[in-house]
């Protein structure tokens, strides 16, 4: 894992969305570094920011849940959103589960 690491965060820093995506996908669930959700969510905004679906997602998530920084349900559905347009199916779906409970934006059942 470590190996893989090293190379996917050589990409990363190079500016490679889907390796920013991955190396926050490391860092938020302890794959082959330190568990650290606030650098996992540094990864997830960099790429997020260059229209990573997935990233934007997990950015989404983060933010649903305060993992690695502090819990703004309004800013997750922003984040969604930006998924969903791209065809994200997660994303759609807590898109739809955020309207129908009311998570960040106005109820809308």
């Amino acid at each position: 894992e470590r190996r893989a690491v090293a190379w996917t965060r050589k990409a990363a820093n190079q500016g490679h969305a889907e390796a920013q995506s991955n190396l926050g996908t490391a860092y938020m669930y302890g794959l082959g570094v330190a568990k650290d959700e606030r650098r996992a969510v540094e990864w997830y905004t960099k790429a997020a920011k260059q229209g990573h679906a997935k990233a934007q997602y997990n950015l989404g998530f983060a933010y649903m849940y305060g993992q690695g920084l502090a819990k703004d349900e309004r800013r997750a559905v922003e984040w969604y959103t930006k998924a969903a347009k791209q065809g994200h199916a997660k994303a759609q779906y807590n898109l739809g589960f955020a309207y129908m409970y009311g998570q960040g934006l106005a109820k809308d059942e």
